[in-house]
C-alpha cells in the first residue's frame, strides 16, 4: 500500500481553482502535495482557521509552490467568508469537520456548528459562487451511527447529497466519498501507540481482541478522492473497497515485543464498522475499485447507472470491517508503517 492503488490520472485539474477546506489537516496536505505534484492546477485555496497551521504548511513548501497556494484564514461556520474565498474556484474538496469523539460529545453543539451547519454553509457558497464540483469527506463512522460524530457526519452526507435537488437548474454538483480509518493521520491510533511506546510502555491498550477496522493511507484517500471526480454526476457516495485489519494484528506489527492489554470497549465505538447497510444494497453498484451507492431521493432528475446497464448488489449484501474480502496482513501493516513519520502525517 506503499503506493497509491486508485488511479487519479483521469482528473483534469490542470489550470483549474480548487478549494480545500480544513486545507491544512493531514488530509489536506497530503492533497496539496499531491496537486502540485502531479495536477498542475492553477491555484490551490486552504481555507482553514489555524493561522499557525497555515504557516506550517507554507513553509514546508518551496517558493514556486508557494505562488500557486493560497492561505485563506476562515471557518466553514462563516457561510460570506466562504463565499469570498470560493470565486473564481472549480472545484471544492470538503475535509473540515470536528473528528474527536469524546469532545464532540463533550460539546455538542459545537460539533454541529462545524459539521452539519458547516456542511450548509459549504452547499450555499458553493452554489453561489458557481462550483462546479463539490466532493465531501465522510467517514464510516456515519453509518448506523452510535456517537455525536457519527451523526453528524451522517447528517453531513444528507444534505450533500440532497443540494443537488438546490442546484439542480445550476452546473454545480455534490458528491460524497466516505472511507475508513485513516493509518497515521495525526491524532489516529497509530502516532498514540508510538508516543505510549516512546514513553517506555511495557503494554500498549487493546479495546477488545475482537475489534475489526476499515483502513486507508493517506496517499491512498487523495488518490480515491480525486479519481471520484470524474465519475460525478451529483448525488452519489463513493466508497473505496480497501482492507480490514484487526487491532491485534496492528499492535502486533507496530510492536510485537509489547504485551496486549484488554481495557474494554469505549464508549461511543464499534466492534466492527460499516460503510454500506443492508438497506443501500438495492441502491449500490459494483465498479471494481469501488462501490457507489446511488440517492435513493433524487428530487433532481438523472439516469442512474443501475439504468445502464450496473446491476445493483443483491440483497442482503452489507460492506462490514469483519466481513471483509481483503485483510491487511501484519507483513504489510509494518511495510505501510515505514512510510509513515514518527508523529503522523
Amino acid at each position: 500500500m506503499g503506493n497509491a492503488k486508485f488511479d487519479d490520472q483521469a482528473c483534469d485539474l490542470k489550470g483549474k481553482s480548487v478549494l480545500i477546506t480544513g486545507g491544512t489537516g493531514s488530509f489536506g496536505r497530503t492533497l496539496l502535495k499531491h496537486l502540485l505534484k502531479v495536477h498542475e492546477p492553477r491555484r490551490v485555496i486552504l481555507f482553514a482557521r489555524g493561522e499557525f497551521n497555515h504557516f506550517q504548511v507554507q513553509h514546508s513548501l518551496t517558493p514556486e509552490e508557494q505562488r500557486k497556494v493560497r492561505f485563506f484564514i476562515g471557518d466553514v461556520r462563516d457561510r460570506e467568508r466562504l463565499i469570498m474565498a470560493m470565486r473564481d474556484v472549480e472545484v471544492v474538496i470538503h475535509a473540515a469537520a470536528q473528528k474527536q469523539v469524546p469532545l464532540a460529545e463533550y460539546n455538542p453543539f459545537e460539533c454541529i456548528k462545524t459539521n452539519v451547519i458547516g456542511a450548509e454553509n459549504v452547499v450555499q457558497a458553493s452554489i453561489r459562487a458557481g462550483v462546479k464540483h463539490v466532493l465531501a469527506l465522510s467517514t464510516d463512522k456515519a453509518v448506523n451511527p452510535i456517537n455525536l460524530y457519527g451523526a453528524s457526519k451522517l447528517a453531513s452526507d444528507k444534505i450533500f447529497v440532497a443540494a443537488n435537488s438546490l442546484a439542480s437548474r445550476t452546473e454545480t454538483r455534490f458528491s460524497v466519498v466516505r472511507y475508513g480509518n485513516v493509518l497515521g493521520s495525526k491524532g489516529s491510533v497509530i502516532p498514540f501507540f508510538r508516543e505510549l511506546m516512546r514513553n517506555g510502555a511495557k503494554a500498549l491498550p487493546v479495546t477488545d481482541e475482537r475489534m475489526t477496522r476499515f483502513w486507508i493511507t493517506l496517499e491512498d484517500a487523495v488518490a480515491f478522492t480525486l479519481s471520484c471526480l470524474p465519475k460525478m454526476r451529483g448525488g452519489e457516495i463513493f466508497v473505496p473497497k480497501i482492507p480490514s485489519m484487526r487491532i491485534t494484528d496492528l499492535i502486533t506489527a507496530l510492536a510485537p515485543d509489547l504485551e496486549q492489554e484488554i481495557v474494554g470497549i469505549r464508549p461511543g465505538e464499534k466492534l466492527h464498522e460499516i460503510m454500506i447497510t443492508e438497506h443501500n444494497a438495492r441502491s449500490t453498484v459494483d465498479l471494481g475499485d469501488r462501490y457507489i451507492i446511488e440517492p435513493e431521493w433524487s428530487f433532481w432528475g438523472r439516469e442512474s447507472l443501475a439504468d445502464t446497464g450496473h446491476p445493483t448488489m443483491p440483497e442482503g449484501f452489507e460492506y462490514v470491517s469483519d466481513k471483509n474480502d481483503s485483510w491487511m496482513s501484519v507483513e504489510e501493516l509494518r511495510e505501510v508503517l515505514k512510510t509513515i513519520p514518527e508523529g503522523g502525517q
